[in-house]
Order: structure tokens, then C-alpha cells, then sequence
């Protein structure tokens, strides 16, 4: 069952220097407790699409439908990273995580929503760092706490934009396998659904279900891949694999040519 239903998605900008084109005719699904990974070169629309499904911006023209309904704003089913911290900054990191809960459950206690705030911030590697304020955190700290919030929000839908890319490479890996363990969550309650715009082509394989992969400016679907490795992932192990490296070869081709899309002719082969 489709979770989120994106139709022939057009995206248009205007400024001083005329108009801009950002996405073009862009159609695909996502379905129901799937983790799908947005990724092309910068400027391709990433971000925008983003941006609509999140509902802070509207397309052009086309469509855009969460379980069937349009979108026509933000929403508290739908958790936010962006590629900036956008925390407040009069704000300590447990409160940051813990006004993200309020505005999800309005009647949770507060000694719970705190509690809560300082379980994730322990989740994401910042036990001890609850009182520090944003200016007091390195760049990357303050990403894993935003991380926190939306991690601890517990939305149906989680929307991420490019969110380790401030974090260095040990703490990448570990976010990356939290974000997992999370989102596979007990077997006992649904799994949320992820939009994950990278730039990582192993980031996107490691983490996805299906990888998209838009072309240069205009963003379009270029090409649709499955990502066929049985969960759960080791980082170490899944590299040695032939398909993964077969897969991995292809993205990278596809993604590096001036032509996007004449490689992707190819097909994926287990």
C-alpha cells in the first residue's frame, strides 16, 4: 500500500532572473513503512521535493498525497531533519528534543517529555550534554540533537535531508544503524515510512529499500533501483558482497554521467 504518492510533480521558481525549473514531471511511490533514499548531483531538486512533501512549499503542478490525501501544510505525523540544525538556540539540547514532543502530544506530563528527551539524546551520544545550549555544541553534536527530536517525536513519517552530513564518520556510521534499529523498531508496531535525501551513494544502499536517483537540473526520475540486501545490515560484511558492489558501480556511473540516464539502460542483476 502507498504511503506517500508523488504525480507528475513540477516544481518552478521566480526570482529577478526569471523562472526556474526545479523538478519536472517527477512521479513515483512510497509505501507503507518503507525506507526510500532520494539522491542526484546538487541543485537537481532534492531538497525541494523535500520541501513539498514536508508542506512548506507547493508545486507547480501535479500532485503530492499522503495516504491518499493531499497535502496542504505541515503536519505532526511527519517528523523533519533538515541539512541545518534549526534548533533554538535560548533553548538547552533537552529542551530542543523535549518542545518536539510537546508538539506531538500536547498531554504527555512533563517529567515524561523530558525523560524521553534524555533517553534519545543518550541514544544519539550525548548523554551528559542535555544542558549544554546550541552554541555550546560543535556543529555535528548539534545535528544529533535535532536528530533526537525527531527520532523521539515518533511520527509516522519520517522526512531527512541530508542529516549526517555534519557528523563525522564514526558518529555517521552509528546514526546510520540507529536510525535503522529504530525505524525496524520491535516487529510488534509498523515501521515508519522515510524520505532520505543523501548525496552517499553507501549511505543510500546501506540504509534503503529503493534508491531514486534524479537527473541534473531539472530534477526527473532517471532510474528506480531496488535494493534487494536482507536486514539487518553490517557495514563490513555487506561491502564484500559482489551485487552490492555491482549495485554500487552503477549508481556511481550513473550518478557521474554528463548524460544521466544513458547508463542506466543496464539492469541490476542478483
Amino acid at each position: 500500500m502507498s504511503k506517500i504518492e508523488v504525480n507528475n510533480l513540477y516544481a518552478e521558481y521566480e526570482d529577478k532572473n526569471g523562472k526556474f525549473l526545479a523538478l519536472k514531471d517527477v512521479s513515483f511511490h512510497v509505501g507503507e513503512g518503507e525506507f526510500v533514499s532520494i539522491i542526484g548531483s546538487s541543485g537537481c531538486g532534492k531538497s525541494t521535493l523535500l520541501s513539498i512533501l514536508q508542506g512548506i512549499h507547493f508545486p507547480s503542478a501535479g500532485s503530492v498525497t499522503i495516504d491518499g490525501n493531499i497535502i496542504t501544510g505541515p503536519s505532526t505525523n511527519r517528523g523533519v531533519v533538515f541539512q541545518h540544525y534549526s534548533l533554538f538556540p535560548w533553548m538547552s539540547a533537552r529542551a530542543n528534543v523535549a518542545f518536539g514532543l510537546k508538539q506531538v502530544n500536547k498531554k504527555m506530563p512533563r517529567k515524561e517529555r523530558y525523560e524521553t528527551a534524555d533517553l534519545f539524546l543518550k541514544k544519539v551520544g550525548l548523554n551528559g550534554f542535555g544542558y549544554k545550549n546550541p552554541y555550546q555544541l560543535s556543529g555535528g553534536m548539534q545535528q544529533r540533537v535535532a536528530i533526537a527530536r525527531a527520532l523521539a517525536m515518533n511520527t509516522d513519517i519520517l522526512l531527512m535531508d541530508e542529516p549526517f552530513g555534519a557528523i563525522d564518520a564514526k558518529n555517521r556510521s552509528n546514526m546510520q544503524e540507529l536510525l535503522l534499529s529504530l525505524w525496524e523498531g520491535d516487529g510488534k508496531s509498523a515501521k515508519k515510512t522515510v524520505v532520505f535525501v543523501t548525496h552517499d551513494i553507501d549511505e543510500a544502499i546501506f540504509l534503503s529499500d529503493r534508491i531514486i536517483m534524479l537527473t541534473n537540473s531539472p530534477g526527473q526520475v532517471a532510474k528506480e533501483f531496488d535494493v534487494p540486501f536482507v536486514r539487518p545490515r553490517i557495514h563490513a560484511a555487506l561491502r564484500e558482497v559482489n551485487s552490492y558492489i555491482h549495485l554500487r558501480n552503477m549508481l556511481m556511473a550513473l550518478f557521474y554521467e554528463d548524460n544521466i540516464g544513458a547508463s542506466a539502460e543496464e539492469e541490476f542483476i542478483i
